[in-house]
């Protein structure tokens, strides 16, 4: 076991860019071209919601005093600036393959937008704790499955969706934190929001994950459709199961079974890799292994 990996949260500047990728590949995953579907279904709303977080977590960080929670404010507010910027370029790819998404696109903005103006504090905050609750357990449960999703993929795309989900774990925590600081004594509202961000997360996923889908002719054919549709419940019940400790009333992120029994090995070679100095921006077979200390064939 290294250091718990919310202890730090680095902001680390990195920029994804997509203008010159065909869309062909927006079909990123070999290994799976379902995990592919879903991967993008989650990216059409997900910058919107990370914009949401920098509005509802900059007016927490004003009523803050100066303390390490004021920090992992700061910092949250850094990641997800980034995160937002290079999805919503990867929307940009996506859209020039499926039609239709630009309509869901705006739509998820218009949502968040109008949540921001009719919301009190009380409720963004526990919306955006409930929120992270999944980003974060999709964080792990992405990386734990990388061999059957990510093992053979687009280099650009594959180190984005690493990169944004070994942050998501870092960060995992701060939301819970802050609404805990202003609201603990409420903590119905607080399961409240978990139960009312994982709808949100299943009916905005759901229906761009049907776009895709259709675009992509699997309704055309029966098999695919229902495997299509099987993998999409299978992989939001992982993420309703992991999240069962959440309900509880002594819950904390960082004492979450998936963060405190092991870590996942990916996401401890990477923040090691990348604060060597290592290049991150695409990640190919090669790269893991040297990511991995892995030796390359080559050298056998």
């Amino acid at each position: 076991m290294t250091t718990h990996p919310m202890d730090d949260i680095p902001v680390r500047r990195l920029k994804f860019r997509f203008d010159d990728v065909d869309p062909s590949c927006a079909m990123w995953s070999q290994s799976s071209p379902l995990f592919s579907l879903f991967s993008n279904a989650l990216t059409v709303h997900v910058p919107y919601f990370e914009r949401y977080l920098i509005r509802a977590l900059g007016a927490a960080k004003r009523k803050l005093p100066p303390s390490k929670l004021r920090d992992d404010v700061e910092a949250i507010i850094g990641q997800e600036g980034d995160h937002a910027n290079s999805f919503i370029a990867y929307n940009d790819l996506l859209k020039r393959r499926y039609p239709g998404l630009e309509k869901l696109e705006r739509e998820s903005s218009d949502g968040f937008v109008r949540r921001l103006k009719e919301e009190n504090f009380k409720t963004q905050i526990g919306f955006t704790a409930g929120y992270e609750t999944f980003t974060f357990l999709a964080g792990m449960i992405f990386l734990d499955n990388y061999d059957k999703w990510f093992a053979d993929s687009h280099p650009g795309i594959k180190a984005l969706w690493v990169w944004h989900q070994v942050e998501e774990v870092e960060h995992g925590a701060v939301a819970f934190d802050v609404y805990q600081h202003f609201f603990a004594e409420d903590e119905l509202f607080r399961k409240k929001m978990v139960l009312a961000a994982f709808w949100h997360i299943v009916t905005e996923t759901a229906k761009a994950y049907l776009l895709m889908c259709k675009a992509e002719g699997y309704f055309d054919n029966p098999i695919k459709v229902t495997k299509a549709i099987a993998f999409l419940l299978r992989v939001l019940g992982q993420m309703m199961w992991a999240s069962r400790p959440v309900l509880i009333k002594t819950y904390h992120p960082r004492r979450h079974p998936l963060v405190t029994t092991r870590q996942n090995p990916i996401a401890v070679s990477w923040r090691r890799f990348h604060k060597a100095g290592g290049d991150v921006l695409e990640i190919d077979r090669a790269k893991m292994e040297e990511i991995m200390g892995i030796p390359s064939q080559a050298s056998h």
